[in-house]
């Protein structure tokens, strides 16, 4: 079990700390959202969780059959409802990938990004589509 503790900072401001390491994260709102946008809000937290944790347990994977996955990247694209409830609606993802398209161990690898556990606490209703680049 991990804990992280949160303080309310006033001005829509946030700041975690990670129990474990002491490392801190400030968020804000969203300037769409009455926020100043000078960080992270939480909904990014999410997406960036999303393409955090695909490339992490990909390189979990990756690491057992000795490959090297160095230089792989993810951008994520965060749209967020239009109505009420405010949430997210739709985490896209392009990862890109600097092994060849023919890789042998393409499936385990895409694969295991699909299943990350943050990806799996998703509710259904969340577009949560990625597309794979193949680069090398």
């Amino acid at each position: 079990m991990v804990k992280i503790t949160s303080v309310y900072d006033g001005g829509l401001r946030c700041t975690a700390t990670h129990t474990p390491s002491g490392i801190q994260l400030i968020t804000d709102a969203p300037i769409d959202n009455h926020g100043k946008g000078e960080s992270f809000s939480p909904t990014d937290l999410v997406a960036t969780a999303v393409a955090n944790c695909m490339m992490t347990v990909m390189g979990i994977a990756a690491a057992r059959h000795g490959i090297n996955l160095a230089g792989t990247s993810v951008t994520i694209s965060k749209v967020m409802s239009g109505d009420l409830p405010r949430r997210i609606i739709s985490l896209r993802s392009e990862m890109s990938i600097p092994l060849p398209a023919d890789h042998p161990q393409r499936p385990l690898l895409e694969g295991s990004a699909k299943a990350c556990p943050v990806k799996q606490s998703l509710s259904p209703d969340i577009d949560s589509t990625v597309d794979f680049r193949w680069e090398g």
